[in-house]
């Protein structure tokens, strides 16, 4: 896999996490533990994103 495949890869995990938190933030009693774990995850491929791009 090349590199731009993998940020391609890793940009499209973010935006479905992106959708599930927004989901999850819609419910009528959110998880908030769960919305934790989704924006931990987001920030980590979000950095690993910016690193590739070096």
């Amino acid at each position: 896999m090349s590199i731009e495949e993998r940020v391609s890869s890793l940009q499209e995990k973010h935006a479905s996490l992106d959708q599930n938190l927004m989901d999850e933030s819609s419910r009528p009693m959110p998880d908030s533990v769960a919305i934790k774990s989704i924006k931990r995850e987001k920030l980590n491929i979000k950095d690993e994103i910016e690193r590739l791009k070096l």
